[in-house]
């Protein structure tokens, strides 16, 4: 019994890195992650980088803000959500792409 564990530990040792190999990569992973910066832009930003003010401003935050809730819906479609999760999910999606909240 003794030489059937130690055979399964060997094994499952060779198929799997040790925890510490893994949480090196893991931890190297996330540190590039963090220093890569924001994952998207939001609209926002996007006006912010265009230096864009008053009625262009208005409008282009018009625009990307419709075209947020269209790809948002989209999304909520696929998910299947309906009532209050796709209402929940649509006010966290649009915010997240105009950069509101």
């Amino acid at each position: 019994m003794g030489r059937l564990v130690y055979r399964w530990v060997a094994d499952y040792n060779t198929a799997n890195p040790p925890w510490e190999e893994s949480m090196k990569k893991l931890t190297l992973v996330l540190a590039l992650c963090i220093m890569s910066g924001p994952a998207f832009a939001t609209c926002k930003s996007d006006a912010a980088d265009k230096k864009l003010a008053g009625a262009a401003l208005k409008s282009f935050m018009t625009k990307c803000e419709r075209d947020a809730t269209t790809t948002c819906e989209t999304d909520s479609k696929d998910k299947k959500l309906a009532g209050a999760a796709k209402t929940s999910h649509m006010k966290k999606c649009v915010g997240d792409a105009v950069g509101g909240t």
